[in-house]
């Protein structure tokens, strides 16, 4: 004879053939059953028994319904009130409980996390997410809500909507409430009452408004939009009663002063950024202008030394000796005419392409250009404190259109840039041997081309590195 479940009233129907397991306990919030309450009943009896029934023990168990839980487990049966105690002793109730309730419990526990997780998923939109970097790698490119030119086009923008924000609040238009709700019968002292609890839920709302203002990153805008709406939507639950609720035009302007401040922020770090480039190019054109100005004078000194030789030569006759010289002068005139078309034309320069494996592991160049006499001076500037080790040169080309050159391989290259935001950073994802390609292609020959790093400070400084720091793969 086997036995099935019988639950009082108010509580949830398990499903069929359910039986809870012995240490079950129902849910605090259910009610009693009533007074000795039969909870199992042999299998053939279909219909519920609600009256008493001498020689039974009925107990306090739990069982789960479509929206409740499962039942707990590892917990001792406390007997519920009406005096119902643990589940019949015998075998024949027991055994049931053991065996077969472990796969209904199993299939109802499987078919509660679907629920779950069909309304987690139903209510995504609604769940903030906290974590800035994961934000940030969601949003990808940051995409301007209001595209302005400068970031004083934005402060201007921003005043006037600080304006229409004073304009909302003074003209009492910010918070939108029933006008005949009556308190003790009075419709003053009610309408009274709305205008109280319309000045907390505005200041509440202000407060989660500026909060967001403040605590807003660059990029984050869309995570600081979804906590001002939940914000909104809890604030107005608490004005339901009196159909209290925040303008919907007042909150679009509080969301349009977030996108407009998230905006100002990238444009305020993107102009940063352009002027940190800025000056950054004029000194090192300062540096090339002052470079070929020495180089001008160091020729021109040398020219007049060569001519003046040249000359007392002519007097005493050394046509060997003129010849030498002329060879030379004509050389010093080529340097000058080199050196002159170097300080005219600014397009002309060297177009490099280096690796540091010790800074940025391997499978990683910078493609720049430079106007440098001597390339290598700026490969060494680049390699000052800011790496821990020198650069290496894979390719060296002079082009008369440096600039146009140097664009060209950064756009052969453009879906493999390691820094997708600023653009100003030339570090692709790219072997020497790619780039030496493209630029065979472009430009023709090169001055110098090296396909394996050399990198002697880093390969004598691995092997001393502390234990569990390895190289890269491929590296060493």
């Amino acid at each position: 004879m086997t036995m099935r479940f019988n639950p009082p009233p108010g509580w949830p129907t398990p499903p069929p053939g359910w039986l809870p397991p012995a240490g079950w306990n129902p849910d605090p919030s259910w009610p009693d059953p009533p007074e000795r309450w039969q909870l199992y009943l042999p299998d053939d009896d279909d219909e519920p028994v609600d009256g008493p029934s001498d020689g039974d023990q009925s107990g306090d168990v739990e069982t789960a319904g479509p929206d409740e839980a499962p039942p707990r487990t590892g917990k001792s049966a406390a007997p519920a009130a009406g005096g119902a105690t643990t589940p019949p002793s015998s075998s024949v109730a027991n055994e049931p409980a053991a065996v077969g309730a472990a796969p209904a419990g199993t299939a109802q526990l499987l078919a509660r996390i679907a629920e779950l997780e069909e309304r987690l998923a139903a209510a995504g939109n609604d769940v903030v997410e906290l974590n800035d970097q994961r934000v940030l790698q969601s949003v990808g490119i940051y995409r301007y809500h209001h595209p302005l030119e400068t970031a004083a086009a934005y402060k201007e923008r921003l005043a006037r909507i600080d304006q229409q924000i004073g304009a909302f609040v003074s003209e009492r238009r910010a918070v939108l409430a029933a006008d005949m709700f009556t308190f003790d019968g009075s419709l003053a002292r009610g309408r009274r009452m709305v205008k109280d609890l319309s000045r907390l839920m505005l200041r509440a709302y202000n407060a989660e408004a500026d909060n967001c203002v403040r605590t807003l990153r660059s990029g984050n805008v869309s995570t600081a939009r979804k906590r001002l709406e939940s914000a909104m939507a809890a604030i107005e639950n608490l004005g339901a009663v009196m159909e209290m609720r925040i303008n919907p035009q007042y909150h679009a302007v509080r969301v349009m002063e977030l996108e407009l401040v998230a905006d100002y922020q990238m444009k305020r770090q993107q102009e940063k950024e352009e002027a940190r480039e800025e000056r950054a190019r004029l000194r090192e054109q300062r540096k090339v202008e002052q470079e070929l100005a020495r180089e001008r004078e160091r020729l021109d000194k040398e020219r007049a030394h060569y001519e003046h030789a040249l000359a007392q030569l002519r007097i005493n006759g050394d046509a060997t000796a003129i010849g030498e010289l002329e060879g030379r002068l004509a050389d010093i005139d080529q340097a000058i005419a080199d050196n002159d078309y170097r300080a005219a034309n600014i397009r002309a320069g060297y177009v490099y392409v280096i690796s540091n494996i010790g800074a940025f592991g391997p499978g990683i160049v910078k493609i720049g250009m430079t106007r440098r006499l001597d390339p290598m001076d700026r490969v060494r500037e680049l390699g000052d404190a800011s790496v821990p080790f020198r650069y290496d040169v894979h390719a060296l080309h002079f082009s008369d259109d440096a600039v146009t050159l140097e664009g060209d391989l950064h756009r052969h290259f453009s879906d493999r840039r390691v820094n997708f935001v600023n653009m100003r950073r030339e570090f692709f994802f790219a072997s020497p041997t790619e780039v030496r390609d493209v630029l065979l292609e472009k430009a023709g020959g090169l001055l110098e081309y090296t396909e394996a790093p050399e990198a002697p400070e880093y390969f004598q400084s691995v092997g001393s590195w502390p234990e569990g720091i390895a190289p890269a793969a491929g590296e060493g």
